[in-house]
């Protein structure tokens, strides 16, 4: 038999992931239940508030904040059955490509991500934004959390992997992770804001943005897959 295409190898690592991901269900109902609880935490903490600020033009800010944190539960485990079952090992002795693991990893990292903001972002309408009149631009806001978690999988699957073997993984992740992420963060927060409030500057708070983080998820996700045969190998 010959050696399977890179196609392959990344099918055969992708359907591994999910299917253990399916099979255990950790990753997603972690997830799950923290962006539920930060949810609880934003009521708590707008409830004496809530006339006095408008929740509109914060929407975009609160929604990210949600999605970072949640997504970086998930992110800290993406590679747990790989370090604590020997996994890892036993992928890097198989004869392929190192960045076709980076590759697989990530794609999973954004299914699971988009499968919680599925949930996630219908809940945090209801409970802080239901009772405001909706922009017609609202739906805009899909574009902004695909480009964002993209970048945020692609960047965390780098990151996860470079602190899997550190003692204080999750803190290093985060700490890496945060200041990594912020141009993205900050451009995608700002185009979800100017979906959520109409904003009549379009071009200026949807569209620029939009196309600069486009542009910082070409470059970190190109970065992150040249050099990840040298991380992974380290």
């Amino acid at each position: 038999m010959g050696r399977p295409s890179t196609f392959t190898q990344y099918k055969t690592l992708l359907a591994k992931d999910i299917r253990q991901e399916f099979r255990t269900r950790e990753m997603l109902t972690s997830m799950g239940i923290y962006a539920l609880l930060v949810i609880i935490v934003y009521g708590a903490a707008l409830a004496l508030t809530a006339n006095g600020i408008d929740v509109m033009k914060m929407g975009g800010g609160l929604l990210w904040v949600l999605i970072v944190f949640t997504s970086l539960l998930g992110l800290g485990r993406s590679f747990a059955h790989e370090k604590e079952q020997g996994c890892m090992e036993g992928i890097l002795l198989v004869p392929l490509d190192r960045s076709v693991v980076f590759l697989a990893k990530a794609t999973a990292n954004i299914l699971f991500m988009l499968a919680v903001e599925v949930i996630a972002v219908p809940l945090f309408y209801f409970f802080f934004m239901s009772g405001e009149p909706v922009a017609p631009t609202f739906l805009a806001i899909v574009a902004p959390l695909v480009v964002g978690t993209v970048g945020m999988a692609g960047i965390g699957t780098m990151l996860s992997t470079i602190t899997m073997n550190t003692r204080s993984r999750d803190v290093m992740l985060a700490v890496l992770f945060i200041p990594l992420i912020y141009p993205l963060l900050y451009a995608c927060v700002t185009a979800t804001t100017a979906a959520i409030a109409g904003t009549e500057f379009w071009m200026d708070f949807f569209v620029m943005p939009l196309v600069l983080a486009c542009g910082y998820d070409v470059v970190m996700l190109l970065v992150c897959w040249v050099l990840y045969d040298f991380v992974v190998g380290a």
